[in-house]
């Protein structure tokens, strides 16, 4: 079987040439206006021979869902992908958010790394598979969505709810790596592989308590000594600790891989999470990723009170970011256990809760991508990986999808570019883009 592509079109594959035109679609997200990003990969496409289809809400931020026929000894695979991005406004960037420029061997921009330059491989290894007419082992089912930075509401929920029909078949999905990058010593390069996420439960906790002239001593049942009580409980980051299967095998993985002292430590963390001094000489970012994993994450972020100076406010209300470990962890059980521990009278109104994800299944899909990893690099470590964000695979489980984060990355191992997302200066390796297409060819052409 072969992939017919309409004659005299040349087809871009190559990576970096697409990631500079996505990037060049300015679809900051609010009010995000994808419409014109879309329809190029739409025409991209189209003239690739593929068949597609534009679906939308809101006819600015359309959802793209294509196919490529496959040969058929595969189940259908889906690549999701989002192309808004979050705002720039007040980042000190060095260069032009939105010019794609390459310089040094980086492409710099808002989405070279969240996630059009993950989108422009994906893109890059299904135009190298049309323009060869090499068809894939499976049917390739690609969306790209818009709305994602902000709750999704156009675009993956929308298509799971309203056109389930879409992804008939599918068993598997490839999304974005939301993963933060591990460096433990940057010795060895690793590979994540995302298997599950934490999902968001945001609170509004309301305080309570007497008023009066602030020129006075307050007392212990004035708002904001109950606003203190709180914050100072979860000081450490959240709540109790708690290790979960998939995080025990992330560990386990870790410690049999990595050289000492680095494996010493990650056992040594595995084996007790709740020693402070267990991940004494990891970078900062690195301990703290880790200490995120073994509890569910409660911080504040926004505080709203009082209406004068010399006024003891009646009621104070904060903003909490809560993430809840992957399992069978529910909302109520999470809040009761925030009132316990700060053991304090308050209101809690969930402003947002997340989907609950089911537990991961680390098949033979799983080892064909480490595979692909390892291969492609040798001594590399490929290994399995907990997110503590939340992306759009939190919403296609609901139609019996395996979902993972898998944007394969070889750069030199004092560099790393997923610490970059959402900050200025977002940038990635060119080479690692080459790297990224060439591992999505041979995932496509070979995959369960």
């Amino acid at each position: 079987m072969s992939v017919t592509v309409p004659s005299r079109v040349q087809l871009p594959t190559e990576p970096v040439a697409i990631a500079q035109q996505l990037i060049r679609f300015p679809t900051v997200n609010p009010p995000g206006a994808e419409a014109e990003c879309v329809i190029w990969i739409r025409d991209l496409l189209d003239a690739a021979g593929l068949e597609t289809r534009l679906l939308a809400v809101d006819p600015q931020r359309p959802n793209l869902v294509a196919r490529l026929a496959g040969r058929g000894v595969a189940p259908p695979l889906l690549l999701h992908a989002h192309v808004d991005v979050v705002p720039v406004a007040g980042q000190p960037w060095s260069r032009p958010p939105f010019a794609a420029d390459v310089v040094d061997g980086e492409l710099w921009g808002r989405g070279a790394v969240d996630m059009k330059g993950h989108l422009a491989t994906m893109l890059a290894a299904v135009l190298r598979l049309a323009a060869d007419g090499t068809p894939p082992a499976g049917d390739v089912i690609l969306a790209v969505m818009p709305d994602e930075e902000n709750g999704s509401t156009t675009g993956a929920h929308f298509l799971v709810e309203q056109h389930p029909e879409l992804f008939a078949g599918v068993r598997h999905a490839i999304g974005e790596d939301g993963g933060a990058e591990l460096g433990l010593g940057r010795r060895v390069r690793l590979h994540p592989i995302v298997v599950a996420e934490k999902r968001a439960c945001w609170v509004r906790a309301t305080l309570r308590g007497d008023g009066g002239h602030a020129s006075r001593v307050a007392g212990p049942g004035g708002a904001a000594h109950k606003l203190y009580r709180l914050l100072a409980a979860i000081d450490d980051g959240g709540l109790d600790i708690c290790l979960t299967p998939v995080v025990r095998r992330m560990l386990d993985e870790l410690a049999g891989a990595l050289p000492e002292p680095i494996s010493g430590r990650i056992a040594g963390f595995r084996d007790n999470p709740a020693d402070a001094a267990a991940l004494d000489g990891f970078d900062e970012a690195d301990a703290r990723y880790l200490r995120s994993l073994v509890r569910h994450t409660v911080n504040a972020t926004v505080v709203h009170g009082g209406t004068a100076t010399n006024v003891l406010p009646t009621d104070i209300s904060v903003e909490l970011d809560g993430r809840l470990l992957p399992g069978d962890f529910g909302t109520a059980d999470f809040l009761a256990a925030l009132r316990a521990r700060a053991g304090v009278e308050m209101d809690l109104e969930i402003l947002v809760e997340g989907e609950m994800m089911p537990p991961p299944r680390l098949d033979g899909f799983y080892d064909r991508l480490a595979s692909i990893l390892t291969g492609s690099d040798p001594g590399g470590i490929a290994f399995p990986m907990v997110t503590t964000a939340s992306t759009d695979a939190r919403l296609f489980p609901r139609l019996g999808i395996q979902c993972f984060g898998w944007f394969p990355l070889r750069h030199p191992l004092d560099r790393g570019y997923r610490g970059l997302l959402h900050c200025a200066d977002e940038r990635i390796a060119v080479e690692a883009l080459h790297f990224a297409a060439d591992c999505f060819h041979q995932l496509l052409l070979d995959h369960e």
